[in-house]
């Protein structure tokens, strides 16, 4: 059973940090190319970041250069997202993907983020 479950977030002040934790099972996690994606409310889901496999190469959209590290520990099928000086206008909930060409596209539950002060 394919599962991507993912936590950390949570209510942070503005300038906070968060990291989000993406376990991944069911599949070779390994071989898939891991990305990030945000949902704000009435917005439509949008790209975050996205790390490659093997390599680890990352690539970010715009507003999370620099604020935004992604990481994966493929020893324990499991994704991260640190995310550094927040704002309000990251509040969002974010997810996590896992897809592989030919094999599967799978995505996690999301997990809320609010900033807030």
């Amino acid at each position: 059973q394919v599962q991507l479950v993912e936590s950390g977030g949570g209510l942070v002040h503005p300038a906070g940090s968060l990291t989000l934790s993406c376990p991944a099972s069911g599949f070779t996690f390994s071989r898939y190319t891991i990305r990030w994606y945000r949902q704000a409310p009435g917005k439509e889901r949008e790209f975050v970041a996205i790390i490659n496999p093997p390599s680890g190469a990352t690539n970010y959209v715009d507003f999370a250069k620099g604020r935004f590290t992604a990481s994966r520990d493929n020893a324990k099928n499991t994704a991260f997202l640190q995310m550094n000086s927040l704002k309000p206008e990251d509040t969002a909930v974010y997810y996590c993907n896992a897809r592989a060409t030919g094999s599967g596209d799978y995505w996690g539950q999301g997990t809320q983020v609010t900033v807030s002060a």
